[in-house]
């Protein structure tokens, strides 16, 4: 046995990923918070691409359960920024 077969990683590759998800999730909820252009689209991508991830885990995984928590909101604020207009349409600034 080598030295680094007795290193253990922090974390496997889907784990890794769906923090990357979660990541992205929040950082568009925020610049829609913020008002940014195309905010809008842009965090309905990250929760359609969150959602595609979760999709290979177990239905009680903590990714779905995270989901299930924040897609309500995302929604809520998406629709919110669309009936007010508070964001310009994508490319107008």
């Amino acid at each position: 046995m080598t030295a680094r077969n007795g290193i253990a990683k922090p974390g496997n590759r889907w784990h890794i990923r769906g923090e990357r998800v979660k990541d992205e999730v929040y950082r568009q909820m925020f610049r829609l918070e913020e008002c940014r252009p195309g905010s809008e689209m842009r965090l309905a991508l990250a929760l359609l691409r969150a959602w595609l991830a979760a999709d290979f885990k177990p239905d009680g995984s903590e990714e779905r359960e995270w989901l299930k928590k924040v897609s309500p909101i995302c929604l809520q604020m998406i629709e919110s920024a669309l009936q007010t207009g508070s964001t310009p349409p994508s490319g107008v600034q």
